[in-house]
């Protein structure tokens, strides 16, 4: 009996990570043969408080490994391959030490895709069991709170202390994700409205003052922002940022993470409520977004103080493709530095989760110095026509990066006058 009481001992330490104390964890915070993993919610790892803790944030210097990554709505075969990649770059390997922290089943979950992958060295390191866990040094993103979890969109929505809007291309009529279900109460914005065909460029000051109001938004309100296409997201985001909302917020992962949490979503069309006023007449954060000029303004200081950041794929840097099937204009800004941001213009694989959450804001930061993107300088991003950069200037807002821009018209609007606007192709030395 004695034996087989030893047998499972044993088994059981083979199968699962084995418990590890505070003091143990704070003697090797700093070695780097120990990586620490925070297994929960993004949003907890960016600052928000879902648990109750003492204490907001994640372990200095943890990486995450979320387990809501690895729900099989996630876990496309490409993404298997992203999620597989970054492991590796968080460290996460067979030779290091590696302790998770999260609840039990968090924990457990990740630990299982980890043993599959070959990773055995595993400890869990659990708040419940440490209760002095707040001797541990924690930190969180400066304004982690304009990245939002479905959790805090449902308590505000049930206060009626935010405005909420579905945002994705397309006139009410062909969006066909809204109508089949969205959140409740959320009317439906058409980005056409802030970047009208054909050209889909920024519409003028006095046209988006007059979208805002007609949507019922006004420069003291606070605004909630979200779609199935996170990306339209970011980039209405950011021109209410600059219009002057006093505040505006993205629910980090979209619809999806609405859906992961099991809130109702309903069917039909909300209207918005048209107000006379949005309390300006005119932009209020104006050097938020820059123009043609703006951008050969960045250009000239490209040395000193200034980047003007590419946010396309490679294929679109080097002049192989376009990235728009309506504009067959290739190459890149001369002068600008790649920033990376996914395979096509439609994807940001190198700044997003696989859950299509914000990525590691610590991995941006290290990519961005891997590219020469000093974040000491103001950052001016642009892709074709403003999507993915915005997305990227708000999780750099999300950072507490300060004094950076998007130039929103981009590559669209750069390439139209090549006699002018000096334009490159083909590979970087």
């Amino acid at each position: 009996m004695k034996k087989i009481l030893f047998l499972l001992i044993i088994l059981s330490t083979i199968l699962l990570g084995k418990d590890i104390k505070t003091n143990e964890l704070l003697k090797n915070l700093n070695n780097p043969e120990w990586i620490i993993v925070d297994t929960r919610d993004s949003n907890e790892y960016n600052g928000w408080n879902l648990s109750n803790l003492k204490i907001n944030g994640h372990i200095k210097g943890a990486t995450d490994l979320s387990a809501n990554w690895l729900k099989a709505k996630y876990l496309s075969s490409s993404n298997k391959e992203i999620l597989k990649q970054r492991v590796l770059e968080k460290g996460i390997i067979p030779e290091k030490n590696i302790v998770l922290y999260g609840t039990s089943t968090e924990m457990k979950d990740v630990e299982k895709y980890l043993k599959e992958n070959g990773v055995k060295n595993i400890y869990f390191y659990d708040f419940e069991k440490n209760k002095d866990y707040d001797r541990l040094p924690f930190e969180t993103y400066e304004n982690y709170e304009i990245l939002v979890p479905a959790t805090w969109v449902k308590n505000a929505m049930d206060k009626n202390e935010i405005k909420i809007f579905e945002v994705s291309w397309g006139s009410i009529k062909d969006a066909a994700v809204y109508l089949a279900g969205h959140i409740p109460g959320a009317p439906h914005i058409n980005t056409d409205s802030i970047e009208p065909p054909p050209k889909w460029m920024l519409n003028t000051d006095e046209n988006l003052i007059k979208f805002a109001e007609e949507m019922g938004i006004s420069k003291n309100d606070r605004v909630v922002l979200y779609g199935e296409n996170v990306m339209a997201s970011y980039r209405l985001a950011i021109i209410l940022k600059y219009l002057g909302v006093k505040d505006v917020r993205v629910l980090n992962g979209g619809l999806d993470a609405w859906k992961d949490m099991g809130y109702k979503t309903e069917m039909g069309i909300v209207k918005p409520t048209p107000i006379k006023d949005f309390g300006s007449k005119t932009p209020l954060n104006k050097s938020l977004i820059v123009n043609e000029n703006g951008a050969k303004q960045v250009l000239k200081d490209n040395k000193n103080s200034k980047l003007l950041v590419d946010i396309r794929s490679y294929n679109e840097r080097i002049g192989k493709e376009s990235g728009y099937s309506y504009m067959d204009r290739k190459g890149r800004i001369t002068g600008s530095v790649w920033g990376k941001s996914g395979t096509k213009s439609t994807t940001l694989e190198d700044y997003r989760n696989i859950d299509n959450t914000m990525r590691n804001g610590y991995e941006i930061i290290s990519m961005w110095s891997g590219l020469g993107i000093n974040t000491n300088k103001e950052l001016t991003f642009f892709c074709g026509s403003g999507w993915r950069a915005a997305e990227v200037l708000f999780y750099s807002q999300v950072m507490g990066l300060k004094n950076n821009a998007l130039y929103s018209n981009g590559w669209m609007e750069w390439s139209e006058d090549s006699s002018t606007n000096p334009i490159e192709t083909g590979i970087e030395n």
